[in-house]
């Protein structure tokens, strides 16, 4: 991850073209509405997006591997999500591992603790990796990075504006610190610095450390 990853996300995408599903003893679902797509189907779809963004990167994920990997054909992959860049994206945000607005424990640093608290380590590396891929393949489509930062930086952002909104409101945090516009790339950097300097995923203890030694010293400073 980069400082621009910070500005990509500062926390997650597809495509497809022509054809007419056959239909076979093979289930696929052709409906034209993505509400009629079972959430089990949908969570399968992004699952085996995800798998192939980790195999082959970006720019080798083919829409004709995603159909082949899930049953689903291109026809209705490209009807229901309308190409390669909102597929990823909707996978990335998808399977988010944390979902931001969920977490609220009556305190800042309870909730800043509790956004990873819910993860293991396996599935942070791979977050990890997914996003440090996916922030390469931003530099070259630029399509990718606007999508990404409408459906899931941007989200996220407010999401985790409105944890430090509540913290301010109890006390904890000046209004004024202006270390409040800042925040999200704290976050980021946790990341950054683990995976460029330390050559390591991020590990939930990693995390704890760094929101009690940078995230909340920076935060509620007098």
């Amino acid at each position: 991850m980069s400082e621009s990853m910070s500005e990509s996300m500062s926390g997650w995408v597809s495509g497809w073209v022509s054809g007419v599903s056959r239909v076979t003893d093979v289930t696929d679902v052709t409906t034209s509405h993505r509400g009629r797509v079972t959430p089990e189907r949908e969570a399968e779809l992004y699952a085996a997006v995800l798998d192939l963004l980790g195999e082959v990167g970006y720019d080798g994920l083919t829409m004709d591997a995603v159909a082949a990997r899930t049953r689903f054909s291109k026809a209705t992959l490209y009807r229901q999500w309308g190409g390669k860049v909102e597929l990823v994206v909707a996978a990335m945000k998808h399977t988010r591992p944390v979902v931001i607005d969920e977490v609220d424990t009556g305190s800042l640093r309870g909730d800043l603790h509790a956004l990873p608290a819910t993860l293991d380590d396996a599935t942070l590396a791979r977050h990890a990796s997914l996003m440090r891929g996916l922030a390469m393949a931003m530099h070259h489509h630029r399509d990718l990075g606007r999508v990404f930062r409408e459906q899931v930086v941007e989200p996220e952002m407010r999401e985790f504006q409105r944890v430090l909104g509540r913290a301010v409101e109890r006390g904890e945090i000046r209004a004024d610190n202006p270390a409040l516009d800042h925040a999200v790339r704290l976050v980021i950097g946790a990341f950054v610095v683990r995976a460029v300097i330390d050559g390591l995923p991020p590990t939930r203890g990693f995390l704890g450390e760094y929101v009690d030694a940078v995230l909340l010293p920076a935060l509620v400073a007098a």
